[in-house]
């Protein structure tokens, strides 16, 4: 069975999404051709692109420091912590019950 004439009527079609083109043949139901789209450049301005990268450097060191200042006052906040915890402790009736839990009231 011989495949449709070269001069068959086909549909030309450009995707939504990315841009392609598309020739799809109706009688077969098939994609004749596919065109990819143009290639955008990633970077259009390398002085741009270099000075983002610049300011994202910045930042992580900024976030460092501050993960650094967390890390070395550590057991002082865990300190303070168990220091407020032990006071509500003391300070709490140990006659009064524990709550019920939910639903058993």
């Amino acid at each position: 069975m011989a495949k449709g004439s070269p001069g068959a009527p086909t549909i030309s079609v450009t995707c939504p999404c990315c841009q392609a083109k598309l020739v799809i043949d109706p009688k077969f139901e098939t994609v004749i051709r596919h065109e990819e789209p143009p290639r955008k450049l990633a970077i259009d301005d390398l002085a741009a692109a270099a000075q983002a990268l610049k300011g994202e450097s910045a930042k992580r060191d900024k976030l460092f420091e501050k993960s650094f200042e967390q890390h070395r006052n550590a057991e002082e906040i865990r300190a303070r912590k168990f220091d407020e915890l032990f006071k509500k402790a003391k300070e709490d009736d140990p006659t009064k019950p524990p709550p019920k839990p939910l639903g058993l009231e």
